[in-house]
């Protein structure tokens, strides 16, 4: 069925899900912060600023009026920056309607709460709306999704018409849409996926092999899943696209913000100079303070979050966070077959 959307967030991930629900035949209003830039991806079909590269399809009307992109839409799909998630969803709340689907693809911690997107939107919107929402999570580059390369993707949800219907809207012949029902796991993958992505840039950037990075992104699974069965995720969902499938996208692909601020780091650079560089939002910046209080919080092992922490806000020497790293004291690599772990 084809339907009218709003995408609200018009960075490069906003920007190329608008590109996916066109190609699929949907009328999609794209929303954005600045009525500039507006004007030109409705005059240009292309976001110069975020895609510079992709032609958009005419059907995607870009507005920065915030009621008139969300208004009468059934289906709203929010991919905003995780700190702007509670203001967006405060200023929607009174404009949804009821029976609204509400889709969304941010992968983050609300750094002063530190709860997950959905428990912040649940927090602002209806409960009707609120308890049928939907994730989208999964290895998925704006990049090659806005070229129609081969993505594929995974919807979680609490509500199974929700989830269904998200995969209906979204799904196509380049982007495949699975259907998973732990949307707490999907979420926590998400978002912590982006500390292990920094960790293998700056092993990058260090120049370590690829040894050093297998170890990264298997060790980092590790604690990713530890942390996400301790707040309820479901243990397969770390096995599949939302886990370890969006964890080898992001970091081994310098499409990936987050393995760009690493390598950056890892060259000897300074936080505040990486961002500025990169001119977009890092999440794995965030979601290393936020997973860091998490971890001490719920009592769970996190020692690469905890060394990269020390990296990015403590001054610590990358080759100083490698070498804690690997003195670590001696333990089990499968955790339930050691009687102490936690």
């Amino acid at each position: 069925m084809i339907q009218n959307v709003a995408v609200i967030g018009a960075g490069s991930w906003g920007t190329a899900l608008a590109s996916v629900l066109a190609d699929n035949g949907h009328q999609v209003t794209l929303w954005v912060r600045n009525a500039e830039q507006a004007e030109s991806i409705n005059s240009n079909h292309m976001n110069e600023k975020y895609l510079p590269d992709a032609k958009l399809s005419a059907s995607i009307v870009a507005t920065s009026d915030l009621n008139a992109a969300v208004t009468g839409k059934p289906v709203v799909l929010l991919a905003v920056p995780s700190h702007a998630m509670r203001q967006v969803c405060r200023d929607l709340a009174p404009m949804l309607a009821q029976d609204v689907l509400l889709l969304h693809a941010v992968k983050g911690f609300e750094l002063e709460s530190l709860k997950r997107m959905s428990e912040v939107m649940h927090e602002e919107l209806p409960k009707s709306i609120a308890t049928r929402l939907a994730v989208l999570s999964g290895p998925s580059h704006a990049e090659e999704v806005v070229r129609r390369q081969p993505t594929t993707v995974v919807v979680a949800s609490e509500s199974e018409d929700s989830m269904l219907h998200a995969q209906d809207l979204l799904m196509n012949g380049n982007f495949r849409v699975y259907t998973n029902p732990d949307l707490v796991g999907a979420e926590i993958a998400g978002a912590l996926k982006n500390i292990i992505a920094l960790g293998a840039g700056m092993s990058d950037g260090l120049g370590f092999g690829d040894n050093a990075k297998a170890a990264l992104l298997t060790r980092g699974l590790a604690e990713i899943s530890r942390l996400g069965l301790k707040l309820g995720a479901l243990p397969p969902t770390f096995s599949g696209l939302a886990g370890i499938g969006d964890l080898v996208a992001t970091c081994t692909s310098k499409h990936s913000r987050n393995w760009r601020a690493g390598f950056l780091l890892g060259q000897g650079k300074k936080l505040d100079d990486v961002l500025a560089e990169i001119g977009m939002v890092v999440e794995g910046v965030r979601t290393t303070q936020a997973a860091n209080v998490i971890a001490k919080r719920e009592d769970v092992e996190m020692p690469i979050t905890h060394v990269l922490y020390g990296i990015l806000f403590e001054g610590k020497d990358p080759r100083q966070g490698v070498e804690q790293l690997m003195g670590r004291l001696k333990t089990y690599e499968m955790e339930y077959l050691n009687p102490d772990h936690k």
